[in-house]
């Protein structure tokens, strides 16, 4: 695992390799499973993305608290579409994938549960806009893991460790390089694209109300894909940051070591802290989750 993404991204253009190739060699390396077992596993965890996705439009779904459910058809249904359908579709689905995950569904932690919605929401509708392919995607979803394990050696994918930056930030940032990467962006264009993404989303905090992954979570990985997808248009634009990638990342990490416990997945502190989800944990029902499809 590369350890920055300056060494990612320089070992791509040193050795002549495209970034999900640098990065499948390393995985394959490391783990001792061969390379198209490893992009065949890439493919079904797609197809759990997918139909995560599906489930979630249905609208049938519901969470074992009643907190969430339905809201993802909602969108899909009746959103004005303020900036086109793609918009709101890819927010839709982001918000499907999480309330698939409150209901216990299947989901895929990309990289964690909380953060599921971000990366299947941009990839899917890359997909249906572009058409970019299944083969393309896999390759999406290296660069995308790369940028991923960076981001877990410098600092944290845990909202308990450090805020909802930690998990929807690191998920966008993700999405935001795959992006990057399927639209033909350059080392450097994927590398500005990551900062410019978790720039926006330093000190995010971690406060689901009830402790449940759930509300606000929902909402957070849909502007979190909208993050992503502003963070690699702006760098493709050419438009740059001052601060590399790796630095941003750092400052995530320390961001998170020093944000007080009452905002890192405690439900102390926050939006879980108000008055009126203090109220709306103590009555909501307690329904077992329905709606799963087996």
């Amino acid at each position: 695992m590369h350890r920055s993404l300056e060494s990612l991204l320089r070992d791509a253009r040193e050795s002549g390799r495209d970034v999900p190739q640098v990065v499948l060699d390393t995985e394959s390396a490391e783990s001792g499973i061969a390379p198209e077992q490893i992009r065949a596993r890439i493919g079904r965890t797609l197809a759990i993305m997918r139909a995560a996705i599906d489930e979630g439009l249905k609208g049938e779904v519901r969470s074992a608290s009643g907190l969430t459910g339905g809201r993802a058809r909602k969108l899909a249904e009746n959103g004005p579409g303020l900036l086109g359908p793609r918009v709101t579709t890819t927010l839709a689905r982001a918000i499907a994938t999480l309330e698939v995950n409150a209901a216990m569904g299947l989901i895929v932690a990309a990289p964690t549960a909380g953060a599921a919605g971000v990366l299947p929401a941009i990839l899917i509708s890359m997909d249906e806009f572009a058409r970019e392919g299944e083969e393309r995607l896999i390759d999406a979803m290296l660069v995308a893991g790369g940028v991923g394990g960076v981001i877990a050696h410098r600092a944290s994918l845990a909202g308990a460790e450090g805020g909802c930056q930690a998990e929807t930030g690191t998920a966008a940032a993700m999405g935001a390089a795959a992006v990057a990467w399927l639209s033909g962006g350059t080392h450097e264009q994927i590398e500005t694209a990551v900062a410019l993404t978790l720039q926006g989303m330093l000190g995010l905090i971690c406060d689901p109300i009830g402790g449940l992954v759930e509300i606000p979570c929902i909402y957070r990985n849909a502007s979190a894909a909208m993050q992503a997808i502003a963070g690699a248009e702006m760098a493709l634009a050419g438009l740059d940051f001052p601060v590399s990638a790796d630095e941003v990342i750092d400052v995530m990490g320390e961001v998170g070591r020093r944000m007080p416990s009452a905002y890192r997945e405690t439900a102390m502190g926050g939006l879980a802290a108000t008055e009126s989800a203090r109220r709306l944990v103590q009555i909501r029902p307690s329904p077992k989750p329905v709606g799963i499809s087996q």
